[in-house]
């Protein structure tokens, strides 16, 4: 086959770089990829597919870097939206969608009382934080190196911009490593608000990480006996792992939880759920938004729930995420290749054992882009409920073809 070229794409990229910094700033950029191998613009997607300015089509590994979990442009969910939007989307208050949208998320994620709503991740975790140091009337909190949970100041995604001021009251501890974080919490003692975490370790530019089997139990152990809130941040796994939250299928029980990406299927919406302990100190944070209420993104993420519901999508999902990731284990070691697969089967990363540099993976995925898949160097992917097994099949068949590359110009 033809390898794609991404002529409309470089040119669109140069008339952005006159007008917006950087072109395409934060995850999107090109630099996040691999430069010149990867579309820099997309304009339709129907499924587990889509097709960027220039006309290739891709089957697609990242869901719009998660929020795709049904499909793109899933007819059930984009008509309950559009019946939405034509009786209107934003008002001066909010509507009926709101309380029914706060009664279905609390019928569905485990140990949870109350629900508020805004747009993005990074949203509902700094909220989180803020329930939690206004609950406990203490400044600390604790997070895992290496996490990412979200754009705000406070959890120091990039440096520009920042002050140490922003972050002081921050400190870190390994994944895994409950000792740590109890060190952490007799070094500030009676000061630590919150601990906030995520289901599983997925590090940009890293292997993912499973809990170990004491580590939330620990945790949770560590806050009950010293008055800390225990925070989830699930915006990344929500509903790719379970229905009733990711903290049930790892058996643990958070005091506060947030959700963004696949809860409305693309639409912008995010959530953080908590326990009622946690509801007066809720209510006196100052959380408000002018798009927060908006009713066509709460009716899509009813429909996208009940869809997952209906359809057993994770179930598929991890049929398909589990063909995906012996797949590509197969037929690397087929080619005299040893790579690391990691993360749940719905939440995938590969990349080659043999190597710290990347160079591998950004020739693997830069390959594999220009022949129609899209499988990210340096951040774990995500399945759909549109993959189908002819899609897994093809995307293994170009999959070959790429560690064919590197097999050729990198060796074993």
């Amino acid at each position: 086959m033809a390898l794609y070229s991404f002529d409309k794409s470089l040119a669109l990229f140069e008339r952005a770089c006159r007008v917006i910094p950087s072109g395409i700033p934060g995850h999107t950029s090109p630099a996040f990829n691999v430069p010149g191998s990867f579309p820099y613009f997309a304009q339709s997607g129907k499924g587990c597919r889509y097709k960027d300015v220039d006309g290739n089509e891709y089957i697609d590994f990242m869901a719009a870097y998660g929020p795709i979990v049904l499909g793109y442009n899933d007819p059930v969910v984009d008509a309950a939206a559009q019946r939405q939007r034509e009786a209107g989307g934003l008002f001066n208050h909010p509507t009926e969608r709101s309380v029914e949208l706060a009664e279905r998320l609390l019928s569905l994620v485990s140990d949870m009382q109350w629900a508020v709503f805004a747009r993005n991740g990074s949203d509902v975790t700094s909220y989180a934080i803020s329930v939690a140091r206004e609950h406990t009337q203490r400044r600390k909190v604790l997070m895992v190196e290496g996490a990412y949970h979200g754009v705000q100041a406070w959890c120091r995604s990039g440096t520009g911009g920042l002050i140490p001021e922003d972050y002081e009251h921050v400190h870190t501890f390994h994944w895994n490593d409950a000792t740590e974080a109890l060190d952490l919490v007799k070094r500030y003692k009676d000061d630590v608000a919150c601990i906030i975490v995520t289901p599983f370790h997925h590090p940009a530019f890293g292997d993912q990480v499973l809990p170990a089997p004491s580590f939330f139990a620990d945790l949770r152990r560590i806050c009950d006996e010293n008055g800390i809130v225990l925070a989830l941040d699930d915006v990344r796994a929500g509903f790719r792992l379970s229905m009733h939250g990711s903290h049930a299928y790892f058996g643990f029980s958070p005091d506060l939880t947030c959700f963004s990406k696949a809860i409305a299927n693309g639409y912008t919406l995010s959530a953080c759920l908590g326990k009622a302990a946690l509801k007066a100190a809720a209510s006196r944070v100052f959380f408000t938004g002018s798009f927060f209420g908006g009713a066509v993104e709460m009716a899509a993420a009813l429909a996208t729930l009940d869809e997952l519901e209906r359809r057993d999508a994770i179930a598929h999902m991890m049929k398909m995420g589990t063909m995906l990731q012996d797949g590509l284990k197969e037929l690397a070691r087929a080619r005299g290749l040893e790579v690391v697969v990691s993360g749940p089967p719905t939440i995938p990363y590969m990349r080659f054992a043999n190597e710290t540099n990347f160079r591998r993976m950004q020739r693997f995925s830069g390959e594999a882009a220009r022949r129609g898949v899209i499988f990210h160097p340096h951040h774990n992917w995500f399945m759909m409920e549109a993959h189908k097994e002819e899609d897994i099949r093809q995307a293994l068949d170009v999959a070959d073809k790429c560690f064919e590359v590197v097999k050729k110009e990198f060796g074993g």
